[in-house]
């Protein structure tokens, strides 16, 4: 945003949504023209969309959609399409028995968009009785261990008889695998999910977690950065499509997600420099470094 000749406010909440109302209203009596919000809740963040455009001040939703208020632009990645990946992976490493679905936060629109999709994709697998959910619930702020507490009872209803964990996240499958590995069967369940972090592509290295989604970051953080100067010179957005958020059909820039397997670790994050090698290596043994 710099280089393309813009003044910079920036502001992080950490997952306080009062805290974020008022760095907002700062921000508007400040001056900004354009505000690029990540919110932490989608419902709550509507009081923030609506203090800005009362104020002529442009809105970009970042990374997540803002409900129910009049937005600018969406920018994110495409969390069906997210959806889709990690079920239809999952069903190729386990097309028969029982499933986990891990959901992130009930507060987050984009965690339901990613269970809608899984759902989806599961359907038909789930009417023909190859697949039987099992448990399925929404993480309160996609905390880690309420995964691993899920995943604990779900593996004591079912007797340990589990063939696959959708978890919408890198965070929720690293609970769940350590339910698994205290239980003697971690890489024995194929499990989902999302983010590439370090830990995740770890356990993917190792074979104690199937896949995740890699989302290139810097490409998101440009994208926003340009469309919020074009909405700051009053230039139309590159918006190729909308995004219902309850209020309106919000034009919406979706890019495109990566499958990450222990197949292709080198040729995704490593070679865009997002996990380094050697901090993946260092916690692999000998025969499970990635070369």
């Amino acid at each position: 945003a710099k280089q393309l000749g813009a003044d910079i406010l920036s502001a992080d909440a950490e997952g306080d949504d009062d805290r974020q109302f008022q760095q907002v209203q700062d921000m508007i009596k400040a001056g900004i023209k354009v505000l690029v919000l990540l919110p932490h809740d989608t419902a709550k963040a509507s009081r923030m969309a609506d203090a800005a455009k009362s104020a002529n001040v442009k809105v970009i939703s970042y990374d997540r959609l803002v409900q129910n208020s009049d937005i600018d632009l969406y920018v994110s990645f495409d969390r069906v399409e997210i959806g889709r990946m990690q079920a239809e992976y999952l069903i190729q490493q386990a097309p028969k028995g029982n499933y986990v679905l891990i959901a992130g936060s009930p507060n987050d629109e984009g965690a339901k968009t990613l269970h809608d999709a899984q759902i989806d994709v599961l359907r038909p697998y789930l009417d023909r009785g190859d697949i039987k959910v099992i448990a399925d619930g929404y993480t309160k702020d996609w905390i880690p261990t309420e995964a691993y507490l899920f995943t604990l009872q779900a593996m004591n209803s079912a007797h340990g008889d589990i063939a696959a964990i959708l978890a919408s996240n890198d965070g929720l499958a690293s609970g769940a695998i350590q339910a698994l590995r205290e239980h003697h069967l971690a890489g024995k369940v194929a499990v989902s999910g999302q983010d590439a972090d370090l830990a995740a592509v770890i356990c993917i290295a190792q074979g104690t977690q199937a896949m995740t989604v890699y989302k290139p970051i810097a490409t998101e953080a440009e994208t926003a950065a340009e469309e919020a100067v074009r909405l700051a010179k009053g230039e139309k957005t590159h918006a190729d499509g909308t995004t219902n958020n309850g209020k309106m059909n919000v034009p919406t820039i979706l890019l495109k997600p990566v499958l990450v397997t222990k197949d292709n670790i080198m040729t995704t994050v490593v070679k865009d420099g997002f996990q380094k090698l050697k901090s993946i290596n260092h916690e692999l043994s000998g025969d499970q470094q990635i070369k």
